[in-house]
């Protein structure tokens, strides 16, 4: 039977084996006391737990592998934060360990012991052939144990998200205005443009563009020429207007190094999403909030004060144009789309909303972000669909943020043991 180095941490989480008359591999008796907390950072799998040996009491650490000669080649013998292991559980005990300090490793050898049901739901329930691993088993889930799932895996993905924003904060030496505002430059490069529009946003400080504020077209000549992306000359008004608006600006605070081009991406990206139409609709954004921090944080708190935030009309010239030159045949923008809307609530506002709690130590934050994500339709990309076919929708913002965090931090690594979607699967009725 092939199975990873996880499915026997979980049986010894769970105690997933016959405790009768359990021995080491030397003969001592053991007694499990507790099974300590199992450890998903470095060090010995499982921290501080209690057994007894012989009559013993003893208390330390527990590590786990297949096989007994992996501790070798995993270099524990070596390593003086191993000495406290105060017992190996392993699959085969096929060589002899012992510790950093040359004393004997008591081994529990798992061999024959396991329940049989737990390896036939493991067989049966996770297919690791599978995108979604447990996607058949999904069904039989009870829907409080794949609630739990869903908001654990939501709330690891806030935290990744809004670590990015404190690494923001801390190059901003504080300044969460100045945050605020990088990130939303980040955000609306969806992706394939977010690097290009972060260092638009670091060559362009929000001071500047408060001074402007009231002057779209400054705003716009600011963005579009550090971006690298004015014409040298046009023979439309508006676009030889920002030209030399962005010349005059140019010199008046020196700046002497934009950004070229071919940093932007336009092959492969759908018209509506050309950088030059997202910084026209960011200039828009910027140009009517009076304070962008202060916008997100108080006085917006739901769909539609977002809305009215985040999808204002750009200039004139780009309802018909997508980027500079030829006029299109159809409207390009009124602002940006619902959808986009609710990914930039989703991407923008709940991480950052996530990060300012984390950074005050304020839960309050934590339950806005659930709350805000309730109200926004569940996104639909291929992840999703997964989810979707398997029978399990995502009614939500909160629903789909947590179907990709379990996807990416679960699923598609294999993690599958570490869900509680998957354990449940295999929980054994004879504990």
């Amino acid at each position: 039977m092939d199975f990873k180095e996880d499915f026997l941490q979980l049986v010894w989480k769970y105690q997933y084996f016959d405790r009768r008359d359990l021995k080491t591999t030397d003969g001592q008796e053991i007694q499990v006391i507790n099974v300590g907390f199992h450890n998903l950072t470095e060090g010995p799998d499982f921290r501080d737990a209690a057994i007894s040996l012989d009559g013993l009491i003893l208390h330390g650490h527990v590590e786990v592998h297949k096989l007994a000669s992996e501790w070798k080649q995993h270099s524990h013998n070596s390593d003086p934060a191993y000495n406290s292991v105060i017992l190996h559980v392993v699959w085969k005990n096929d060589r002899e360990v012992k510790r950093n300090d040359g004393t004997q490793m008591p081994t529990l050898e798992l061999d024959g012991k396991i329940y049989l049901e737990i390896w036939r739901k493991y067989e049966q329930m996770l297919d690791y052939d599978q995108k979604l691993p447990c996607a058949h088993g999904l069904d039989n889930t009870p829907s409080i144990i794949r609630f739990s799932a869903l908001e654990k895996a939501l709330v690891e993905r806030l935290q990744e998200k809004s670590t990015l924003i404190l690494a923001i904060l801390d190059k901003t030496r504080g300044d969460w205005e100045e945050t605020a505002y990088r990130w939303l430059f980040q955000c609306f490069g969806f992706k394939i443009n977010s690097q290009a529009m972060l260092e638009l946003a670091e060559s362009l400080p929000y001071k500047l563009i408060l001074k402007h504020r009231t002057q779209l077209p400054a705003i716009e000549s600011m963005l579009f020429g550090l971006a690298g992306l004015l014409p040298e000359s046009s023979d439309e008004p508006y676009p030889s207007h920002l030209i030399k608006e962005y010349d005059f600006l140019r010199q008046k605070y020196q700046w002497n190094s934009p950004l070229k081009r071919q940093h932007w991406n336009f092959m492969g990206v759908r018209p509506g999403n050309f950088p030059t139409l997202r910084i026209a609709q960011l200039a828009a954004i910027l140009s009517h909030a009076p304070n962008l921090l202060q916008a997100v944080l108080e006085d917006s708190r739901d769909f539609a004060g977002f809305k009215k935030l985040l999808q204002v009309r750009p200039s004139d010239y780009w309802l018909y144009h997508f980027s500079f030159g030829k006029a299109s045949s159809r409207m390009a923008s009124k602002g940006i789309s619902s959808a986009a809307l609710e990914l930039l609530i989703i991407n923008y506002v709940i991480p950052l909303w996530f990060a300012y709690g984390r950074y005050f130590q304020n839960s309050d934050w934590k339950e806005r972000c659930f709350d805000l994500l309730q109200e926004i339709n569940g996104e639909n990309n291929y992840i999703i669909r997964q989810f979707n076919e398997a029978g399990w929708k995502a009614e939500s913002g909160f629903d789909s943020q947590g179907m990709i965090g379990l996807f990416r931090n679960y699923c598609e690594p294999k993690k599958c043991l570490q869900c509680k979607i998957a354990q449940s699967l295999i929980r054994s009725e004879n504990k």
